[in-house]
């Protein structure tokens, strides 16, 4: 472009195609765009229930099979219901459907075991992933405090508290 033309803005449009699949250990070491090194250890004790049965940990991935999203389903915090926790979708790609994919590759899985009922926590102060639990169907019942410990810039672990809304679907 000349500096006398006017700019030309072209949208283009990218479609991904995705597939949902088992979280493995091996994906761990291209999730750091998902948290700090303590997050991902802890993700890999989670790995460690899905042989049991306890819990799904999802990824979701393009073709070239690196995650892009992942998200664990828990059987066991509440009698039949699938939670899902910890979702997460890479910075870059948000706002793109991928998280929506994401939650409905959930709640597949909690279908498949014969259950109707999801529920999550989403943190109050994130009323983006809010909105898009609410677009999905998720409904509010309750508020509950909820803590972990984070790793800070330094390496040390700092305690994170917050409050989160907990959302219900039913699965039809």
């Amino acid at each position: 472009m000349d500096a006398g033309s006017p700019e030309v803005l072209k949208m283009i449009n990218v479609v991904l195609r995705l597939s949902a699949r088992d979280l493995v250990h091996a994906d761990l070491v291209s999730c750091g765009w998902a948290g700090s090194e303590h997050h991902l250890a802890g993700v890999a004790e989670q790995l460690e229930r899905v042989r049991s049965g306890e819990v799904d940990y999802l990824a979701v991935c393009p073709a070239t099979d690196i995650p892009v999203a992942k998200g664990g389903v828990d059987y066991r915090v509440k009698k039949g219901v699938g939670t899902l926790w910890q979702l997460a979708v890479h910075p870059a790609l948000q706002s793109c459907g991928i998280g929506t994919f994401l939650v409905e590759a959930a709640e597949l899985r909690i279908r498949s075991r014969g259950l109707r009922q999801a529920e999550l926590g989403v943190e109050e102060g994130n009323p983006r992933a809010r909105a898009l639990y609410e677009r999905l169907g998720y409904v509010a019942y309750d508020r509950q405090p909820d803590s972990w410990d984070e790793q800070a810039p330094d390496g040390s672990l700092r305690r994170y508290e917050t409050m989160c809304t907990l959302m219900r679907k039913e699965l039809t």
